[in-house]
């Protein structure tokens, strides 16, 4: 096994103190620019390799920032790190990822992992399965600033960064009240989630603006997928008055809406409209392509990254503004549009 070169070899290397090796590396005003080149030129030559893990205990700071994420199929969330990266990389921080798959549990190893990494901040978009969030409150009290991003939870009094999720929600359903639909079902997500929650609201309000009664049995909760999208589609259209247009609460229901409406021999726009919500990528290539609104991804990852780097920077842990919330852009195509 070769040897792993350390400051001591450094400095045996240049007949001067480990102490000085020390400095000279972590860029010690007290080092001179000749010492400091010299030292860095040794280092490189016998290919040292920095102790991330001691630096961090001796500063105090690792400079990574930990990511939960529900799932990396998404490219939501993909976006959403691209943000996040970009502007932690420029501030001079590393991005470590972690993938929750929607579970509850995953999500608390997550935690964990982050904490033994020494992570100096966390953001999170919470999963699906989570109901309790006391592992969010120990992180906090634990002195590690953390923020959420699309997915928060209100009563928490986390910093967030968000869309305006009732805007939306009231945006998609009027989009299609626009186009003449009249009988709106909606296929929400779970619904202890402020995100869907707020989709929902958004929903009631728009019906309630243009005078159009709310129909519980037009409300199906959903579990935010393909599957879910069908299984909904399903039970609406057998309704002895079925919808005549469909606002899904996220791309991946409105596709799986869109593939049980071709299974029953529907035509949308023409005798069903639908939309979604978030703008993922297959969106514009399916057909007919989808209306849906765009949430801003890597505006939210930026955003979220500087509302951590805030809480990192500040003595008193403290930042001018705990919320930001985002507008929801329309991106309206084919599957709403039944008035050329």
């Amino acid at each position: 096994m070769s040897h792993k070169v350390t400051i001591a070899d450094i400095a045996r290397k240049l007949s001067i103190a480990p102490a000085t090796v020390s400095r000279a590396l972590n860029g010690h005003p007290a080092i001179s620019e000749k010492t400091r080149k010299l030292v860095e030129k040794t280092a490189r030559k016998l290919q040292y390799k920095r102790n991330n893990i001691a630096s961090s205990l001796r500063s105090g700071k690792s400079n990574l920032i930990g990511v939960i994420i529900p799932s990396a199929e998404i490219n939501f969330f993909g976006s959403v790190v691209h943000g996040i990266e970009k502007l932690a990389n420029e501030k001079g921080y590393n991005v470590l990822i972690y993938q929750s798959n929607e579970s509850n549990e995953q999500e608390r190893k997550g935690l964990e992992t982050f904490l033994h990494a020494r992570v100096d901040g966390i953001l999170v978009s919470i999963a699906k399965d989570t109901t309790e969030y006391d592992h969010f409150l120990d992180i906090r009290e634990q002195g590690i600033p953390i923020v959420f991003f699309d997915r928060a939870k209100e009563e928490l009094d986390i910093p967030a960064v968000v869309v305006d999720d009732f805007k939306g929600g009231y945006a998609a359903t009027e989009e299609l009240l626009k186009q003449g639909y009249k009988r709106i079902a909606h296929i929400s997500g779970p619904a202890h989630m402020d995100v869907f929650k707020k989709r929902l609201q958004g929903y009631q309000a728009a019906l309630k603006a243009h005078k159009i009664h709310f129909d519980l049995q037009l409300v199906v909760e959903g579990y935010v997928s393909i599957g879910s999208g069908q299984q909904a589609t399903e039970q609406l259209m057998r309704l002895p008055e079925p919808p005549d247009a469909i606002f899904a609460v996220e791309d991946f229901t409105a596709l799986g809406v869109l593939k049980q409406l071709k299974a029953m021999g529907k035509k949308v726009p023409q005798d069903i409209g639908v939309v979604g919500f978030a703008n993922e990528m297959f969106g514009e290539h399916i057909t007919p392509s989808l209306t849906t609104f765009d949430q801003q991804t890597v505006t939210m990852g930026k955003e979220a990254t500087d509302l951590l780097l805030q809480l990192l920077d500040s003595s008193s842990k403290t930042i001018a503004q705990q919320k930001i919330m985002l507008e929801p852009i329309p991106v309206i195509r084919e599957s709403s549009q039944r008035k050329k």
